[in-house]
């Protein structure tokens, strides 16, 4: 049976695993973008498709992930039974039950059930449980700080060409590669740019050949994609490649990157959104801040 079509709890239960599976590969501390960047690369029964599906809420009209919640409350049952710490926000620590813990069949059932009997014991139970729900949920709904690397890949994917074109140039120049247009740019039909150009180090002042794709992509790129890119490179006697997509790269295209004496960069829409954040690439910064749970459990009254 497929991933996605489990049930909710039979997904949590893979999740909870691979938490721990790949923090303990992470050193024990990572943030969420590379802890779930790890869980999708790694070897596992989650299918890889299953982190890019959107759905848009009935009741809120926003562009969700289900993994986000799936990933949420999956991390949030680890931390109330003490196998996880959060030392900062969005940032992830293996406590020393984490670190100790050997994964087997029953691990993440019994998680689940110590979850769940962590939320019975609380004062009015079933009002908490909906309040870490929702409250769950309303994280994958309404995430200002990851919302907005949602809307942005879809407004890239819904650029015309020319303007994807023109998004595609500045990055590259605020990459720091100076293209040349007589022999190294072409575009292809979708607005995307093969290019080719040169990448100085500001360190020795070296220069190096870069050759470069900028395509937009509705499924992860396959490896035969990235097999046709490296033979561009040699075609141009490149030292480097730069592959960018507004989706992501399947595990085999991952390992098809890394053969050879030169290895090729992949950036995927999340990569996208971070250089677009580090270079202010048509954005800006905005401060918020999130209520704490005093503010969303329930009122008590004071005996007299």
């Amino acid at each position: 049976m497929n991933f996605t079509d489990l049930s909710n709890k039979e997904q949590e239960k893979i999740m909870i695993s691979e938490i721990i599976r790949n923090l303990k590969k992470l050193g024990g501390y990572a943030t969420k973008r590379e802890l779930l960047d790890a869980i999708k690369k790694g070897e596992n029964t989650i299918d890889e498709n299953f982190f890019e599906e959107e759905k848009v809420s009935q009741k809120s009209g926003k562009i969700y992930k289900p993994s986000d919640y799936t990933f949420n409350f999956s991390a949030k049952s680890l931390l109330i039974t003490g196998y996880l710490s959060k030392p900062k926000q969005s940032t992830f620590e293996l406590t020393e039950l984490g670190r100790k813990v050997k994964l087997d069949e029953h691990f993440a059932s019994d998680i689940q059930q110590k979850a769940i009997q962590f939320w019975k014991n609380e004062k009015k139970s079933k009002q908490f449980f909906k309040l870490s729900f929702e409250k769950e949920l309303k994280h994958s709904l309404d995430d200002s700080k990851e919302n907005w690397r949602v809307e942005l890949t879809r407004a890239l994917k819904s650029m015309s060409p020319q303007k994807f074109e023109t998004f595609a140039r500045g990055l590259v120049k605020e990459m720091g590669v100076k293209l040349d247009e007589k022999i190294g740019v072409s575009y292809t039909n979708d607005g995307g740019l093969d290019g080719f150009g040169y990448i100085t180090s500001t360190d020795d002042f070296r220069t190096n050949r870069v050759a470069i794709q900028a395509k937009r992509w509705e499924n992860n790129v396959p490896s035969p994609e990235i097999d046709k890119f490296r033979g561009a490179m040699d075609k141009y006697n490149a030292e480097y490649g730069i592959f960018i997509t507004t989706s992501d790269f399947s595990r085999s295209a991952i390992e098809a990157a890394r053969q050879g004496t030169r290895v090729i960069t992949l950036i995927n829409g999340e990569d996208i959104a971070d250089l677009v954040a580090k270079y202010k690439l048509h954005v800006r910064e905005v401060t918020t801040y999130e209520l704490g749970d005093f503010y969303h459990t329930e009122d008590y009254t004071v005996k007299r």
